[in-house]
């Protein structure tokens, strides 16, 4: 496994090769049940395909800002690393459904992936709910073995019941912060510090600071080591999904994947919205509030992205990742890391905030 930060392509092709197995392996557990349950074996491995691996990536640096995994448990942690594609793509299929999103990664969404297969076929009943029922059991299934591939990915059992401790606690709080998040929607309002809070706990922290402390902890790594990992992936994540929701409303669906304007599409009140809203003030503002979460023309999205602009959201919300990744990597500086982990994870901060997909 090469250190170099720059080389990501082997370990996505390796965290690919480990996440293939396992599905393949679950797919003979559940043959017995027929085509049904192949086709959702089937778009697990649609959900699970591609992506930058990001969770992966900071779970094993977490590790090896420890210590050097030997050669026998290499592959025992690639397995635990790979267990947090497995929690990423739950929650892209829950979220997706519970956002009525209709594509993910240039293809459709679960739920409406399921609900065409349903319509084609012609059976009874509704389409839609056929769709929503196949998004939340998919999303379940992966969640159930994501734990499963960390509890058996082959490190010792001293090491990974403290691991699964930090794991369990980062299910609860990306759950808890996706319930903050519709709450927000619901309100239909949300003020910056309120935005954070549910940027913090529905991504941050299971993106970036999480992963670090599961790698660390399965490397047995103290409480010390778990401080300075918080101190740099925490800002990290925070500036992380900043620019997620920069490229949600600025990015190009050509590399996003998503339409143009995606976010204010689905009405989501980020940072980015808040401080608009808070910047420009009067019938702009309004009409922005009003905009969110309704069926919007190509026109209309490129109005409501002037509003952000001229309210000085969007340069705001870049000042804030940069500052947030100044104090991440302040931090990195200062941890008690090897050296070869600080400096793959220099390289994966700089991926992370500087990403445009």
């Amino acid at each position: 496994m090469t250190s170099d930060p720059l080389d990501s392509a082997v370990f996505r092709s390796r965290i690919e090769s480990e996440l293939v197995a396992f599905l393949d392996e679950q797919a003979g557990r559940l043959a017995p049940l027929g085509d049904d349950a192949a086709r959702l074996v089937d778009e697990a491995r649609a959900t699970v395909a591609g992506g930058k691996r990001f969770r992966a990536a900071f779970c094993y640096w977490g590790y090896r800002a420890v210590t050097h995994p030997s050669a026998a448990e290499e592959r025992a942690l690639l397995r635990a690393c790979a267990a947090l594609e497995l929690l990423h793509a739950s929650a892209l299929v829950h979220d997706d459904y519970m956002d009525a999103s209709d594509t993910r990664r240039g293809r459709p969404a679960t739920h409406r992936s399921f609900a065409a297969t349903h319509h084609a076929e012609g059976w009874s009943g509704d389409p839609e709910q056929y769709g929503a029922a196949a998004a939340i059991l998919l999303g379940d299934l992966l969640l159930t073995w994501a734990d499963e591939l960390l509890r058996r990915c082959g490190l010792p059992l001293e090491r990974v019941v403290p691991a699964l401790d930090v794991f369990d606690l980062c299910r609860s709080e990306v759950v808890a912060g996706q319930f903050l998040d519709v709450s927000v929607q619901a309100r239909g309002k949300a003020d910056v510090e309120t935005a954070m809070t549910v940027l913090r706990y529905k991504s941050a922290k299971y993106s970036i600071e999480r992963p670090l402390h599961i790698g660390a902890t399965l490397a047995g790594g103290d409480a010390t080591v778990l401080e300075s990992l918080t101190a740099f992936g925490l800002p990290l994540g925070e500036a992380f999904q900043l620019r997620d929701d920069q490229l949600g409303v600025f990015g190009d669906p050509a590399e996003t994947g998503k339409p143009a304007g995606d976010d204010l599409v689905e009405g989501k009140r980020t940072v980015l919205v808040a401080l608009a809203l808070d910047g420009v003030g009067g019938e702009r503002a309004a009409l922005l509030d009003r905009s969110l979460g309704t069926s919007l023309t190509p026109a209309q999205v490129e109005e409501l992205r002037a509003i952000i602009v001229e309210s000085g959201a969007k340069e705001q919300v870049e000042g804030v990742i940069d500052e947030l990744a100044r104090l991440s990597l302040a931090a990195l500086e200062q941890a008690p890391v090897t050296d070869e982990a600080r400096e793959a994870l220099r390289g994966l901060a700089d991926a992370a905030t500087r990403r445009t997909v």
